[in-house]
C-alpha cells in the first residue's frame, strides 16, 4: 500500500514563501498524476495546483503566478513552491495521488497524505 508523506509546512509572514514537499513510501512509487489540495478552517478542500497523466498541470486562480508544482521522479517526490504569500493561503495543504507507478505496473485511486499546516502570518 502506498503512503504519501507531506513536509515543509510551517508559519511565515505575509510575503514569505515555503516549499511543501510530498514523497511517496515505498519510494519505489512515482506520481504520475497528482497534485495539491488545501483545507481552510470552515471552508471545503479546493484544488491549489495539478497535473495530468500527460503533464498537463491547472492552478487554482488563487495560485497562479504566485505557486509552481513541479516533481522530481528520482525522488518520487512532489513539490509546492509558494510564493508571495498571503494570510488566505493560510490551511492544511494536503498531497494527492490519482495515478502512480511502480516498477512493474501501477495504482489509480485517490491517495491522500496527511496534511501539513501552512500559516501566514499578516
Amino acid at each position: 500500500q502506498v503512503q504519501l508523506v507531506e513536509s515543509g509546512g510551517g508559519l511565515v509572514q505575509a510575503g514569505g514563501s515555503l516549499r511543501l514537499s510530498c514523497a511517496t513510501s515505498p519510494s519505489s512509487f512515482s506520481i504520475t498524476a497528482g497534485g495539491w489540495y488545501r483545507q481552510a478552517p470552515g471552508k471545503q478542500r479546493e484544488l491549489v495546483a495539478r497535473f495530468n497523466g500527460g503533464g498537463t498541470i491547472t492552478y487554482a486562480d488563487s495560485a497562479k503566478g504566485r505557486f509552481t508544482i513541479s516533481r522530481d521522479d528520482s525522488k518520487s517526490t512532489l513539490y509546492l513552491q509558494m510564493n508571495s504569500l498571503k494570510p488566505q493561503d493560510t490551511a492544511v495543504y494536503y498531497c494527492k495521488g490519482e495515478w502512480l507507478h511502480y516498477e512493474n505496473g501501477a495504482v489509480i485511486g485517490d491517495y491522500w497524505g496527511q496534511g501539513t499546516q501552512v500559516t501566514v502570518s499578516s
